[in-house]
């Protein structure tokens, strides 16, 4: 090719592009890189140590110190209020409104008693007993569209809802779980695939016998006679007809409850549950 065809066959591309501006000219790819990461404002080369002092140095602080300010433990006051409060058992709560939409759903049989491994199995409920966490409160939210006949045993309950559900014909128990008894509680499957025996309950500590012993919280451990005196005493004040449970088709299932030292309705402590075998190994007497 000729040097006079190649010159204009380069006029002529000339033509053809635009004009040579500084927004329309730009390096060659890959021509430039970047030295240092794009992190942060020091682009990485810092480590995520920060600048200069104590961060760089990593010579973190000991938890408290305040640089030399008299630290907030010591500013203020002791509070006796406060003793003890990481040891406080804790009950998350259910409301009566929830447990009436849980029976409407199928999720809970109103035919067989209700216990807190009942609750946990709806898969709704999350029992932490490494948080505190000692069972359920049943709360009065919806008492009054509560309208179930049941058998439950809760672990707290205050005065309105123990009136709903004895209003309707039903009885209601409170019970004490102990941490280890827990464990196989909140998650039957778990603890009878490890092929260990059931735990037997113990009673509960000295803080929470009053409340366990006490008729009028239809405590477990209660007078059974003095909880049927106490059942027509709340009848009388929130002015309801008390049902009789005497007459009662359902008898049997209504007055059906678990010995105090057992866990699971039916199966006895030092029992070893198979589930492979589907077998119950009963302990010697």
């Amino acid at each position: 090719m000729s040097l006079k065809n190649t010159t204009e066959k380069a006029l002529q591309m000339l033509r053809t592009l635009p004009r040579v501006t500084i927004g329309n000219i730009r390096d060659n790819p890959q021509s430039k890189q970047k030295q240092k990461r794009g992190r942060a404002q020091h682009g990485g080369d810092k480590h995520g140590a920060g600048n200069k002092g104590s961060g760089q140095r990593q010579n973190h602080l000991r938890l408290g110190y305040e640089t030399g300010n008299t630290p907030f433990y010591l500013r203020f006051g002791y509070e006796p209020y406060y003793k003890g409060h990481h040891l406080k058992r804790e009950y998350p709560p259910i409301s009566l409104a929830q447990l009436q939409k849980l029976i409407d759903t199928d999720r809970i049989d109103t035919q067989t008693p209700i216990d807190l491994t009942t609750i946990c199995n709806t898969g709704l409920f999350e029992i932490r007993p490494d948080r505190l966490h000692h069972g359920v409160q049943l709360t009065d939210e919806g008492a009054d569209e509560f309208c179930a006949k049941i058998n439950i045993e809760v672990q707290h309950a205050p005065e309105p809802v123990i009136a709903a559900i004895e209003r309707n014909g039903g009885v209601i128990r409170t019970a004490y779980y102990d941490p280890h008894s827990l464990y196989a509680v909140v998650n039957a499957k778990k603890w009878f695939e490890k092929g260990v025996p059931i735990p037997r309950r113990m009673l509960p500590p000295q803080d929470a016998v009053e409340y366990y012993t006490d008729a009028r919280n239809r405590g477990y451990l209660a007078n059974p006679e003095q909880i049927s005196y106490e059942r027509l005493v709340l009848a009388q004040k929130y002015g309801y007809e008390l049902p009789k449970i005497e007459e009662d088709p359902q008898y049997e299932m209504l007055t059906q409850t678990k010995d105090p030292r057992q866990i699971f309705l039916g199966l006895n402590p030092g029992w070893v549950i198979s589930l492979r075998d589907r077998a119950i190994i009963k302990a010697k007497e």
